[in-house]
């Protein structure tokens, strides 16, 4: 494959797709001011309500990973265009909803959906020149945090201002906005799979252990989790992964090619991917608690919902100004110094909270600094994930790799839930999360951000190999070489150049691509 071209387009496609992770977050981050009205609107119980949470988490983590293989076999941006349509459909059921059976079907829909950022990273590597292509992932992957900073506060505006029904009116016209641009913006990279057989047993597989994990996790606290139904299910995704396992480690054309996972470079960015999602989450769960509980509690700072949301505006922004920066630095240093330098910032926000939680200022401050942190790591790991594994699997990669974070942000949920649950304090007759539970869950999502740290710590340097035994390719320097596909070395920068259409096979041929093994 050529390396692609500088062209005016590249600024929109950037754009476009930047515009979809934003889009997909909002979706995410959409109902959080409706849940103490769920209740009442769908007229259910609270624990019926909260499964258009759930739903949406459910779904994402079983679409996107099988998203991102249908990308690499069917076209990238074809799958694009495919997903925009749930996006759509799921906004437009949930506006028209008056209980909760469409409610939580209409958020699943938006769930499928969610599969459009790992497509759009790995789209970059197609059609972004070398010279925007590390700042282009950096962009395009720090949207999601974008888009939950900046969805919280205005879908609070207009939940407490407006109908609520108009909060899904409006994500299903920015979801159409979307779609049209990328009709008109986005270029059709040739599938890098093409002809490939899609792996239906390795889907449905995927898919039974991942909703039995999921589920377990996000759920065990209300179900408890030494309750029959819990424990059954944390018994089936572990029996149900395990084979999964098995089975794609035996069949030629993958879902998830586990060689490939298993190079020591994939499987440290991984690990470290759920920590800092863990990370993230924490933030996101202890910050409006904070701001929202009452004064009297000593330690609240009694903000409603908007003034809160208005408070954690500025975090979401900074991950929009950091993640250009956070490109440079990959470019002059690699992803794995950018991932590293990531996870001690969002340390440092963590450490930041505890010192000043006293004030309202002082939380935006840490929150500005924890999702500095973020914004590095989060477009750093696409760029390592990248530099490890073949052309034809990058779309499925980086669904994996999502897939990650995603887990870490639900693990995330999970404990720091039972930490708030669990350290409480009585006031007034009324029971609440005491300081020390808020602090201890700070402290959780230090600890975890400097293991994630250490670990990316021990990911390996890439190495450039001899030059490959094909037609050079044009781009200057280096274009050509066989260095990790879509990447140089760790000391350099992110490179577009693809690698000799060996590397677009799964399974043994793997073996043949040389970077990151």
């Amino acid at each position: 494959m050529s390396q692609p071209s500088t062209s005016p387009r590249t600024g929109g496609v950037v754009a476009t797709l930047a515009l979809a992770g934003v889009t997909a977050a909002v979706m995410q981050t959409l109902v959080t001011p409706l849940l103490p009205e769920l209740p009442r609107i769908l007229d259910t119980s609270p624990s019926n309500a909260a499964w258009v949470i759930t739903a949406t988490l459910l779904v994402a983590g079983c679409c996107v990973p099988i998203i991102g293989r249908l990308g690499d076999m069917l076209g990238k941006r074809r799958m694009l265009l495919a997903c925009s349509v749930p996006l759509m459909a799921g906004s437009v059921v949930c506006a028209l909803s008056s209980s909760v059976v469409p409610m939580i079907v209409g958020r699943g829909l938006q769930g499928v959906g969610m599969g459009m950022i790992p497509l759009g990273i790995a789209l970059l590597r197609d059609v972004v020149p070398a010279e925007r292509l590390s700042s282009s992932i950096a962009l395009v992957s720090a949207s999601m945090g974008i888009g939950g900073g900046i969805g919280l506060p205005v879908a609070a505006a207009v939940a407490q201002y407006s109908s609520w029904r108009a909060l899904f009116w409006g994500s299903a016209v920015l979801a159409a906005l979307v779609a049209v641009m990328i009709y008109l913006l986005v270029p059709q990279a040739p599938p890098t799979a093409k002809g490939q057989r899609f792996d239906f047993v390795g889907a449905v597989g995927l898919a039974v252990g991942l909703v039995s994990l999921l589920l377990a996790v996000s759920k065990g606290a209300d179900w408890g989790w030494s309750s029959t139904t819990t424990l059954t299910l944390f018994a089936l995704a572990a029996v149900t992964l395990i084979a999964w396992g098995f089975f794609e480690w035996r069949t030629r054309e993958p879902l998830v090619d586990l060689r490939t996972t298993a190079r020591p470079r994939v499987l440290l960015t991984n690990l470290a991917s759920i920590l800092i999602g863990f990370g993230m989450y924490a933030s996101m769960l202890v910050v409006p608690q904070l701001l929202q509980y009452p004064e009297a509690t000593g330690f609240g700072l009694g903000q409603s919902m908007l003034a809160a949301g208005l408070w954690m505006l500025p975090g979401g922004l900074m991950m929009m100004v950091v993640s250009p920066l956070g490109g440079m630095l990959t470019n002059a240093r690699g992803p794995k110094t950018t991932l590293i330098s990531g996870a001690l910032v969002l340390a440092t926000g963590y450490l930041a909270s505890l010192l000043l939680a006293g004030t309202a200022v002082g939380l935006m401050a840490a929150l500005m600094i924890m999702n500095s942190g973020v914004a590095l790591a989060y477009g750093a790991m696409p760029a390592l994930i990248m530099s490890a594994v073949p052309v034809g699997e990058t779309a499925a990669a980086n669904g994996f790799n999502a897939l990650m974070r995603s887990l870490g942000t639900s693990v995330g949920a999970a404990v720091v839930g039972v930490v708030l649950a669990q350290m409480t304090t009585t006031a007034g007759g009324h029971t609440f999360t005491s300081e020390s539970g808020f602090r201890t869950a700070l402290i959780i999502g230090c600890v975890l951000a400097l293991a994630s740290a250490a670990i990316a710590a021990l990911i390996p340097h890439t190495h450039t190999a001899a030059p490959a035994p094909q037609q050079a390719l044009p781009g200057g320097p280096g274009a050509g070489t066989d260095t990790a596909p879509g990447a140089g070395t760790d000391a350099g920068p992110l490179r577009s150049a693809d690698v000799g259409p060996g590397d677009a096979s799964t399974g043994a041929d793997n073996d043949r691509v040389r970077s990151g093994s």
